[in-house]
């Protein structure tokens, strides 16, 4: 399925074409039929005489609905460009070839309306002219034809034309994640929430979760139609309305995205490979903000030029464009950008989820250069020296190629030691060949560090070192250290191999000082004596203390004498009381009580009533 849409000059009978064409009256709104002139976009679609379906989006032609023509035109595959015969080339003119242009619209048909106005020698002097416009543009050398929706003339052709030019158009690409580019909102009684756009990057099916961005609103389709007609499935590269469950008309508006859910994000910083047109009047410069537009949507943006301070009309640079809302793109989307009067540029995303760099840096620059010219394999390589590590699917959703192609690259990429593939299932993570080797000296240095700080503790806590890798506690980058023998993992904490606890002289005194003092009376250890907590901790890893209760220890000796005492005691007599225990072992109630609550703690016992029996 493909989509058409018209650009030209304002009452230059675009949408008189499209009523001559398809039957269906673009203009929909009072205002439009009043004035005899299009505001806001139209929509239609067209049977071909091979039997094809095509969707038709009509934008307005005057300057003041320029926002709204740029909502229109980014999601098509052919462009229909009009100029009138009476007239020839207007400002409008110029400035949507700019765009299309910009936009990277390789197809094109030429249409020179309002035939019947001129003769022979006027309508060559417009094909001149259009043939001077169109040269060094993505639509130079497409087909031009004449027509006139009054009498009909040229019509037939113009079909065969378009049927001609989308026999060499490709197919929307599928890559399994479905955008529906919302342009309009609107609700239908006993029916709710619909919402129309182009479809692009996979296809919806009825009855599916779904999600609005970048709000994150959830939903579910009701119902899908195309050309209003209902279908079970909507496919990319198709004009389709949605009707959503569970949301209002006033919860949504143009420029959001229909999706399925857990996948896409907004964006607020995004790397770019930015145009100047020839045309534009002066350079832009670094920190100017702009009007971006992008699919259906629109923001502000300040533009950080990396490269240079100033970029000139016809020269191309590379920036990071900081936006004052978040949009959702992703890499490969066409953008224009606009100052409040003009169009001065736009480009091609080249990282929608961008972190902030310093400018003027010499590898950032190449490394965009790469992601945006380079192959499938470079551009991989590239993405994951920015951010890595990356799942499978994050490095899809970054490059924006289907997770079936990345993984069928990757598998290569690893097999010529370019990539290192860390795990084995959906979780596994990615690292360029020579990331790993970094984040492994950067795992090593981390844990070395922390020996050296705390020279008396076995190792650093698991879970610290896991939040300041920002991995998650099942990472299968972790489980690799450990295979690889880069950190020895002790249950709670990790070190590195070899790493032996270091006591000085006067902390092993300490430590024997506290041990004899606990062995003196093992079953009612005296309460006053104190141990540094580092010792102490590295004395209960190496068990060779208990912890019973805050400020009751015994030694591991002791503790394991009382457990056995109060076992052997409750099978031989069925329970066992606090004041029995405390009588059994010759101590205080406070310590029986401390050691019983622990054997429930530790599901030795349980308690009964007043007594504890063996679970």
């Amino acid at each position: 399925m493909f989509v058409l849409g018209t650009a030209g000059h304002v009452d230059h009978g675009k949408s008189t074409l499209i009523r001559a064409l398809t039957g269906i009256d673009p203009d929909r709104l009072r205002e439009e039929k009043e004035r005899g002139m299009t505001i806001d976009l139209g929509f239609a679609w067209l049977r071909l005489p091979n039997g094809q379906e095509v969707g038709i989006v009509d934008v307005p032609g005057h300057e003041r609905f320029i926002k709204n023509m740029l909502a229109g035109v980014g999601g098509i595959d052919v462009a229909l460009f009009v100029v009138a015969a009476d007239e020839g080339v207007m400002p409008q003119t110029r400035e949507h070839l700019a765009i299309l242009d910009l936009l990277g619209v390789k197809r094109g048909v030429v249409i020179i309306t309002k035939r019947d106005l001129v003769d022979d020698e006027l309508l060559d002097i417009v094909r001149l002219e259009l043939d001077s416009l169109l040269e060094g543009t993505s639509l130079e050398g497409s087909p031009v034809v004449a027509v006139s929706a009054v009498t009909g003339e040229g019509l037939g052709e113009l079909l065969s034309t378009i049927e001609h030019v989308l026999q060499g158009a490709e197919p929307r690409k599928d890559s399994g994640r479905p955008r529906l580019l919302i342009d309009r909102v609107f609700a239908i009684a006993g029916s709710g929430t619909v919402v129309t756009g182009t479809l692009i990057d996979g296809s919806l099916r009825v009855g599916e979760e779904a999600e609005i961005q970048p709000t994150g609103l959830k939903t579910r389709i009701r119902a899908l139609q195309m050309h209003k007609t209902r279908v079970e499935t909507a496919t990319p590269g198709s004009r389709v309305a949605a009707n959503l469950v569970g949301i209002a008309t006033s919860q949504l508006e143009r420029g959001n995205v229909l999706t399925r859910p857990g996948w896409l994000v907004s964006a607020t910083r995004v790397d770019v490979k930015l145009r100047l047109l020839s045309e534009a009047k002066n350079p832009l410069s670094h920190g100017t903000v702009v009007n971006l537009f992008a699919g259906s949507d629109e923001a502000l943006a300040r533009v950080h030029l990396l490269d240079r301070e100033k970029v000139g009309p016809g020269d191309t640079a590379w920036a990071q464009l900081t936006l004052f809302k978040p949009m959702v793109l992703l890499k490969g989307d066409r953008f224009i950008v606009r100052s409040p009067v003009a169009t001065l540029g736009g480009g091609q995303v080249i990282d929608p989820y961008a972190i902030r760099h310093r400018r003027f840096r010499r590898s950032v620059v190449e490394n965009l250069k790469v992601r945006s010219e380079g192959s499938i394999e470079e551009i991989l390589v590239a993405t994951l020296e920015m951010g890595q590590p990356l799942s499978v699917e994050q490095l899809s959703v970054k490059c924006n190629l289907a997770t079936s192609e990345v993984t069928e690259v990757i598998e290569r990429l690893s097999s010529v030691a370019k990539v290192v593939v860390v795990g084995s299932t959906k979780e596994a993570l990615l690292f360029t060949a020579g990331g790993w080797e970094g984040f492994v000296r950067k795992v090593s240095a981390m844990v070395e560090q922390y020996h050296r700080r705390f020279p008396t503790r076995p190792g650093m806590p698991k879970g610290e070192l896991i939040s300041r890798l920002r991995l998650s506690s099942h990472s299968p980058a972790l489980s690799k250290l450990f295979e690889d023998g880069i950190l020895v993992d002790g249950g709670t904490f990790v070190h590195l191999p070899g790493h032996k606890v270091q006591l000085s002289e006067q902390q092993q005194k300490e430590v024997a000082s506290f041990l004899r003092a606990l062995d003196e009376n093992p079953y009612c250890p005296p309460g006053d004596v104190i141990i540094a907590n580092d010792l102490l901790g590295l004395l209960l890893e190496q068990r060779q203390v208990v912890k019973v209760a805050e400020g009751i220890i015994f030694s591991a000796k002791a503790y394991d004498d009382m457990v056995g005492k109060v076992v052997a005691y409750i099978k031989e007599k069925g329970q066992a009381t606090v004041a029995e225990v405390r009588d059994m072992l010759n101590t205080s109630r406070k310590y029986a009580l401390a050691l019983l609550e622990h054997m429930d703690e530790k599901k030795i016992t349980r308690r009964v009533g007043d007594a504890r029996v063996l679970r």
